[in-house]
């Protein structure tokens, strides 16, 4: 039998882990300035870095894909339909994570990405197969890797579905776009003011 100090102290080192387990998968306070999220999240900027190398496309535009798809919480899922306006029925779909793939789309992604261990609420796999799907929009769409409001798009629709121009009709996916494709260019401009310091792993007091 463990000693009442003893049992004192695992139950605080308990405590301890959990709340740091909630701090990390904490969405981040400043949603708006991308230099205030990579301070705020310790490791992100690495792991976003990671996946610009990898595949090619910007940080700043898979980060602006994540805040539409997500706002960047780490579980996060479509609303439950409702049947007879109260009951709780089914989801939309199997979307999950920080990057919302659904269940196929993510198995599609570790089978040729090799990531069998991929994780859709671990920031870094998220993000790895953001830039993943984007390199794949590029080689079946034709969008160059720089244009976010393009690449959502095919995000959203499927590359079936934007190569029949399936978001033709749809009016409000193509606003959506657009702020998606805004964000990444504010993004981007924010990134330039703090990638060396971010890349030398330096200070920021604000």
């Amino acid at each position: 039998m463990y000693s009442k100090s003893k049992r004192l102290f695992i139950l605080i080192g308990s405590l301890a882990g959990l709340m740091l387990t909630g701090c990390a998968s904490a969405p981040p306070r400043h949603l708006d300035n991308i230099c205030h999220i990579f301070d705020e999240k310790n490791g992100w900027y690495d792991d976003a870095r990671n996946a610009e190398k990898k595949w090619g496309s910007p940080i700043s535009v898979m980060m602006a894909i994540m805040h539409q798809e997500s706002r960047f919480q780490s579980k996060a899922k479509p609303p439950r339909t409702k049947i007879l306006w109260v009951i709780p029925g089914p989801r939309k779909s199997s979307a999950y994570g920080y990057s919302q793939a659904k269940d196929a789309t993510w198995n599609w992604y570790k089978d040729k990405a090799g990531r069998w261990g991929a994780d859709r609420d671990e920031f870094d796999d998220a993000i790895d197969f953001i830039g993943w799907y984007n390199t794949q929009s590029r080689k079946l769409s034709g969008i160059k890797l720089n244009d976010a409001y393009r690449l959502y798009l095919a995000y959203h629709e499927g590359h079936g579905g934007y190569n029949r121009g399936s978001y033709g009709s749809k009016g409000w996916l193509k606003q959506v776009a657009k702020k998606v494709s805004a964000r990444a260019a504010t993004y981007q401009r924010q990134l330039k003011g703090c990638q060396k310091r971010l890349e030398s792993d330096g200070w920021w007091f604000f």
